[in-house]
This record gives structure tokens, C-alpha cells and sequence, in this order.
């Protein structure tokens, strides 16, 4: 199954192919690749280096912790990513070392995440990064501690065949990617205003 990105220029493949499966194999994922993983994130940039990404992590085969965090998805994304081999949780700690209010942290907690599935396709693996989740209930489960906040659940793994999905999946799991065009988002002079630049793409 082929989905790499239609690109208006050429890009690397890494950021063309990357996309988010729901369908995973029914494979473990290496302790060493997953470890490889978390050194990626580890090297993301944030701002004045505050670092302020954490991981929980639960390889299917720790069944509490990983029954624990799937109890903490929405409905919809508990009917598929019950089957990844590796469900985590991308944690952001909401103040600097001084104990000031991080207003950054989310951005850098996605660039943690970001560089980790860049990654993760470099080494033949996949990930779905998730917004329907129940945050407070994650908090709860794994003592989250005040000043922290899970950002994104995560479902990781090798491709799965999409035939195994929820009929309600299965559509989306073949058809072409898209994006907006440059133009809806690449501004120069005032808000609204396309930049030169994005007439170079569709």
C-alpha cells in the first residue's frame, strides 16, 4: 500500500511516506528499536533547551499498563488501537525550571513526537498520534503529577493489514493523502495575503 505524499517539490522520503495507519501487524516491536525511538525524541529542539517531553510507555505484552492506557482512549480509537503492539503517552510539563508557566511546551512536545516518527519510519515502523483520549482519567491512571499534562496518545507498530479494521476505518486507510495548498497558510506582508512563494505549489 502506497502513500506517499503528492508533493509539489521534491522533499525527503521520510516526510513523503510518512503517514498514520490504524491497521498494525500483529508483531512486537524490537526493545532496541523502540529505545532508538526515544533517543530521537531525546534530540528534539525546545525552547532554552527546557526539554519538557516525557513518555509513558506500554508494549502490549505489560497487559496492565497497556489495558490501562487503551481504558484511557476515546471509543472510536479504542476499536483499532487495541491491536498496535506499542500504545505510549507523550506527557508536556506545563513550567520552566524556574517554575514559571511554559507557554512552549506543547509546540516542543510536538517536535519530540514529530522527530520520533520520523524515526520510527526509518526503522520500518508506523505511528498514530491521537487526540481522543480522556485526559484527566490519563492523569489519574498513571499519577501524573500536577504541572504536567498528556499531549497525545500514541499507537505504534509495523503495518497491519487495513481488512482487519472496523468497517468505518477502512476507507480512509487506502485513500490518497492531501494537504491545503501553500496558499491557504503561507502568508507574506498581512494576515491573508499569499506569499510569492506559494505559487510554486498547488
Amino acid at each position: 500500500m502506497d502513500k506517499t505524499a503528492r508533493t509539489s517539490r521534491p522533499i525527503h522520503p521520510l516526510l513523503s511516506q510518512r503517514w498514520s495507519p490504524r491497521a498494525f501487524a500483529d508483531r512486537p516491536v524490537e526493545p532496541a528499536r523502540l529505545v532508538a525511538l526515544l533517543e530521537a525524541a531525546r534530540w528534539a529542539p525546545s525552547s532554552y533547551n527546557e526539554q519538557p517531553w516525557h513518555f509513558i510507555v506500554a508494549p502490549r505484552v505489560e497487559t496492565e499498563s497497556f489495558d490501562r492506557l487503551l481504558g484511557c482512549l476515546s471509543r472510536g480509537n479504542a476499536s483499532w488501537a487495541g491491536k498496535a503492539p506499542v500504545l505510549m503517552l507523550a506527557v508536556a510539563q506545563l513550567v520552566d525550571v524556574d517554575g514559571d508557566p511554559n507557554r512552549h511546551a506543547f509546540y516542543d512536545v510536538g517536535q519530540a513526537v514529530a522527530q520520533m516518527a520520523l524515526q520510527a519510519l526509518d526503522l520500518g515502523l508506523y505511528m498514530h498520534q491521537m487526540a481522543g483520549f480522556d485526559v484527566e482519567k490519563a492523569q489519574q491512571v498513571f499519577a501524573i503529577p500536577a504541572h504536567f499534562e498528556p499531549a497525545a496518545a500514541i499507537a505504534l507498530g509495523y503495518l497491519g493489514d487495513p481488512a482487519g479494521l472496523p468497517e468505518r476505518y477502512r476507507e480512509g486507510e487506502v485513500r490518497p493523502r492531501s494537504r491545503k495548498a501553500l496558499a491557504e497558510f503561507v502568508f507574506a506582508g498581512q494576515w491573508g495575503q499569499a506569499s510569492p512563494l506559494s505559487t510554486g505549489g498547488p
